[in-house]
């Protein structure tokens, strides 16, 4: 009898085993569905099982970055016309598009949009504008794009040195993961699963052209704190979902491989504490995320050669 019930125990952790295979590859065979539970008590519970009273978690992966402010255009008014000014703020390359539309009175206006890449800190005239007829005032509607980044670099395709100190660490979302690793700004990003206030050091010397540090809990920016870096080669490592008030470094500091940025958290569109450690390139008027590797498994011993910087 004993061994009878030995057997359809293990006849039951055999069906749960397979049922669990099962619901795997059919979780891999389509987009992953992650379902939200607040309780009475106020508690957030994220899970791929539609429990009572839970709604669908939409993840918003595209970052939020304040630009306007220090990618700008100015007009400046003179007795001759008015001059046409972009100004960058960043200390980051930027690449620019000025358009000018529904155009009248206005001579030097061109027809295509006028393309540029602006050094960080630094300004430029790209188009003087003049009455046709003096008496009457000119009209038209300035559009400016941008983005970050000089696309005419090319990157350096050499291993990364992992971003943090402690350890091992587990890898719940790699490239191309179809929860949220999917649209072009992080297809190729990682996430890696760490207690919040784990130290994160840079993985890559560089110049710091982007901070957030102020965000609590979910925030109104996706990506939550962060910092991002430029290396020079243009491509730009950002580390993501950063605790508050724990970034240490400023805009327009060089920082070398091990210093230290801040402390792993939570913040932002983040289902659990984690790093979401991506590296972008400007390819053409759009920051996308490109391939790239660790030295050494994320897995692996504990990181402890930044410690003492």
């Amino acid at each position: 009898m004993f061994r009878n019930q030995i057997k359809s125990l293990l006849q039951h952790a055999w069906r749960i085993l397979c049922g669990g295979l099962l619901l795997l590859l059919a979780a891999q065979a389509q987009a992953l569905t992650i379902y939200k539970h607040v309780a009475k008590d106020g508690s957030v519970t994220y899970t791929d099982q539609a429990l009572p009273g839970a709604s669908v978690f939409e993840l918003n992966d595209n970052m939020v970055e304040q630009l306007d402010l220090q990618v700008k255009l100015e007009i400046k008014k003179h007795e001759a016309g008015e001059t046409l000014v972009v100004r960058n703020d960043l200390y980051a390359p930027v690449q620019i598009e000025l358009e000018l539309n529904n155009v009248s009175n206005a001579l030097g206006a061109p027809d295509k949009p006028i393309p540029w890449v602006l050094q960080p800190r630094s300004e430029i005239r790209l188009r003087t504008l003049t009455p046709r007829d003096p008496n009457q005032p000119m009209h038209y509607k300035p559009e400016l794009r941008y983005a970050l980044g000089d696309p005419r670099m090319l990157p350096k395709n050499n291993p990364y040195p992992l971003p943090w100190v402690g350890g091992p660490f587990r890898l719940t979302q790699g490239a191309n993961g179809k929860y949220s690793h999917f649209t072009p700004k992080g297809r190729y990003a990682l996430d890696i699963a760490m207690p919040e206030g784990t130290p994160i050091v840079a993985a890559r010397s560089g110049m710091v052209v982007k901070i957030e540090n102020y965000q609590s809990g979910r925030g109104e920016n996706p990506s939550g704190n962060f910092v991002r870096i430029l290396h020079d080669d243009g491509t730009m490592g950002v580390y993501l979902h950063l605790m508050r008030n724990s970034v240490k470094v400023r805009e327009g500091q060089v920082v070398g491989v091990g210093d230290k940025l801040a402390l792993s958290g939570n913040t932002g569109n983040s289902t659990g504490p984690h790093l979401h450690f991506v590296v972008q390139r400007n390819v053409g008027m759009a920051l996308e995320s490109i391939p790239f590797s660790f030295a050494q498994p994320v897995d692996s011993l504990p990181n402890f050669a930044a410690m003492t910087r």
